[in-house]
């Protein structure tokens, strides 16, 4: 056998062999008309890593006869892009270049912007790969001359495609005949986290270590699950996965299921990410449940110093106990009212603070109580501790940013000053 990964040994050389991204590459889609068209643009493809990126570029480079040069923007620099340049219109590239950058967030803007002139002529046809968001990583000139296609992460049943074609490979090459269980391709499938690459891996290690009889080699559940154990989790804490993560458990505990919460924690948990986890749990506390139960806060800042305190694996209880809290509790949105208040400041709606709520001045320096001079009256000298007057700068007067949601807390407090203030109550 030969020392080419089989991940590599597999890699198609037809769109029509890639494997998942039916959505861009299916029969009659848009990516596959541009290639089968002859005349590619510049291209962004976004997704995460293992999922055929670099297999459909170089697929792209020898459909169209073009120099296919690769540069992986973690390593390379200017000067290896002033090499591609200088190789432009030469014997060494007559039909032009295609420049397949990987992870092209990795170069700087300066770096970015040595492409342009040339990308704009059509001397290099760019495309570049990247697993974060490109409207945040690529420099917005690239862009512009770019067309962006999302790679999604495969499908258990798609990998399991690949990894029986894969062991079909293997027996060719090795003139062995596996033996496997079913279930041990759902495990590698399941287990790679919608990565091709992990999961093609994770087989060339099963069969490098298989038991073999006569012409027979046994690929051993157990050693799957060795293999596969937590790699079906795709996590960085700097990247689109991160957000994402935080992102579903604030929206699933913002749609009280706590199931789905709770899962979103235990990724968070499974990379070790309590803090994260704890900054997203009271900002949810904050601004989903608010006054519907203001306890809430208090109580999800006391079980995340205590996870932080005790941390993993215990760490998960307290967690949990918030999350469950949160997701079961009654919800309330109504402390983004000072949204709407900053934004009238920005919008430069402020206006004079009356002057009955301006701190003391010497006018009233020799009165026991300072501010009585300011016309201020103190709401505790009247009956409910309550009295009229004027709060607001003059130009916002009758401006509403409150309204008490309909929990029973907050209708509570509405009943109760709308008596103080012998207002209707409806």
């Amino acid at each position: 056998m030969n020392n080419i990964p089989l991940a590599e040994l597999l890699r198609p050389h037809v769109l029509s062999e890639v494997v998942g991204q039916a959505h861009i590459l299916g029969p009659g889609k848009l990516l596959t008309r541009i290639v089968d068209s002859g005349r590619v643009p510049n291209l962004i493809f976004y997704g995460p890593s293992g999922i055929g990126k670099t297999t459909v570029a170089n697929i792209i480079a020898e459909k169209t006869m073009r120099t296919f040069r690769k540069l992986n923007a973690t390593t390379a620099g200017t000067a290896d892009i002033k090499d591609i340049i200088a190789a432009r219109d030469t014997l060494l590239a007559p039909n032009g270049i295609l420049l397949y950058l990987d992870e092209i967030q990795y170069f700087n803007k300066k770096q970015q912007q040595t492409l342009l002139e040339y990308i704009e002529d059509g001397s290099i046809t760019l495309i570049a790969s990247t697993t974060e968001n490109p409207y945040f990583s690529v420099y917005n000139a690239i862009l512009s001359r770019s067309t962006i296609f999302e790679f999604k992460p495969l499908t258990p049943g798609d990998i399991a495609a690949a990894l029986k074609r894969a062991i079909s490979v293997l027996e060719a090459q090795s003139g062995l005949k596996a033996a496997y269980s079913p279930e041990l391709l759902e495990k590698l499938a399941r287990g790679s986290g919608g990565d091709c690459r992990k999961a093609l891996n994770a087989l060339d290690i099963l069969f490098s270590a298989g038991a073999i009889d006569n012409d027979t080699i046994t690929l051993s559940g157990s050693d799957a699950e060795l293999v596969s154990q937590r790699s079906a989790m795709r996590y960085d804490r700097d990247g689109d996965e991160h957000f994402d993560v935080l992102s579903a458990l604030q929206k699933s505990i913002r749609g009280s299921d706590a199931d789905a919460a709770l899962h979103y924690l235990a990724r968070l948990l499974e990379a070790g990410n309590i803090l994260s986890a704890c900054r997203r749990l009271l900002v949810i506390a904050a601004e989903d449940i608010g006054l519907a139960y203001p306890q809430a806060i208090a109580i999800v800042k006391a079980c995340c110093d205590t996870a932080r305190e005790l941390g993993l694996p215990e760490a998960q209880l307290p967690l949990a106990e918030a999350v469950l809290l949160l997701a079961t509790a009654p919800k309330s949105n109504n402390t983004w009212a000072i949204s709407a208040a900053r934004e009238d400041i920005r919008g430069g709606k402020s206006g004079g603070i009356p002057r009955n709520l301006q701190n003391v001045h010497a006018d009233g320096a020799d009165k026991p109580r300072k501010d009585d001079m300011q016309g201020y009256k103190y709401p505790h000298d009247f009956p409910g501790h309550w009295v009229a007057q004027q709060y607001l700068p003059d130009e916002l007067l009758g401006t509403k940013y409150y309204e008490p949601g309909d929990n029973k807390f907050e209708q509570a407090a509405l009943k109760y000053w709308r008596s103080i203030k012998n207002e209707n109550i409806n």
